[in-house]
């Protein structure tokens, strides 16, 4: 790690000296690089007070509708803009589904868990999907009893930054911008 953010810094001071020669474009380019330099930090993007003004501005570029920029000569790919309104909490996936009210959002445990004995239909009778707060109810053999079991589910969160680029940096894993 302690690597990576050497390189970055060394590919940086590399690679800012040209762009300042050329004062037409100088700034913008800077800007980029900077941006692209605190997206590599293995400590968060805004783990250093330098970069804190450069990302916001490239969160406010973003929700603007501009495309994510680029920095000439950096080993460096960005996704589309992808949009996520919803997450859900740990042990939980994400479900979407149409319903009445169009696409709706669901989180759903990824284990299964101990339900009340309301949920699971007795011999004969067959699940009603009315009762949404558990899905999939069964029967099961615990510690020698039967315990009704059954996948919970949730309302999701919504995210306070919906949108997102991945940032994928040569030689760095990729890393998730939210804005």
């Amino acid at each position: 790690m302690k690597n990576l953010l050497l390189n970055s810094v060394v590919a940086a001071c590399c690679i800012l000296p040209p762009y300042l020669t050329s004062p037409g474009q100088a700034h913008a380019n800077e800007w980029v690089c900077e941006v692209i330099l605190c997206l590599s930090n293995p400590g968060g993007a805004t783990q250093f007070s330098a970069c804190l003004p450069p990302i916001e501005k490239l969160w406010r570029e973003l929700a603007a509708g501009h495309s994510f920029p680029t920095c000439s000569g950096v080993g460096f790919r960005s996704s589309r803009p992808g949009y996520e309104p919803y997450y859900c909490e740990t042990g939980y996936r994400l479900e979407s589904d149409y319903g009445p009210r169009g696409q709706e959002a669901t989180c759903v445990s990824t284990v299964l868990q101990p339900v009340s004995n309301a949920f699971c239909p007795s011999v004969g009778e067959h699940y009603s999907s009315n009762k949404n707060s558990v899905r999939s109810p069964r029967w099961q053999r615990q510690d020698g009893r039967r315990q009704c079991m059954g996948y919970l589910t949730a309302r999701p969160n919504l995210r306070p930054q919906p949108h997102y680029v991945d940032v994928t940096i040569e030689g760095a894993a990729t890393q998730r911008v939210w804005y």
